[in-house]
């Protein structure tokens, strides 16, 4: 019968057994009323700060929109100012060809 005990690695059942042991304390620690607290005040925290960005991201995106209406403003007044300067353009070479005639 001791025979079979002198096969087993002490050891290695050892560890095994501290790990169940931590296992099982650790699980005790984790489920507790002060850890759901702080787990409670982390969440919390965690929402606060989604609610920062959030706001953030809502100036951003409206500063963004701002910029992209004056900057298309701004394409169209040069598209009209480039036309203009196109027709008049036109008109002097109509103007000079009449004149040379």
């Amino acid at each position: 019968m001791l025979k079979c005990f002198e096969k087993i690695n002490w050891a290695k059942t050892g560890i095994f057994a501290a790990g169940v042991l931590f296992g099982t304390a650790g699980i005790k620690a984790l489920s507790s009323d002060d850890a759901k607290k702080v787990y409670t005040g982390c969440t919390a925290a965690f929402l606060r700060a989604k609610d920062c960005v959030m706001k953030t991201a809502a100036t951003v995106q409206e500063n963004a929109g701002d910029i992209y209406a004056e900057a298309k403003q701004q394409n169209e007044e040069r598209a009209a100012a480039a036309e203009a300067e196109a027709v008049e353009d036109v008109e002097e070479e109509a103007e000079a060809d009449t004149t040379e005639e």
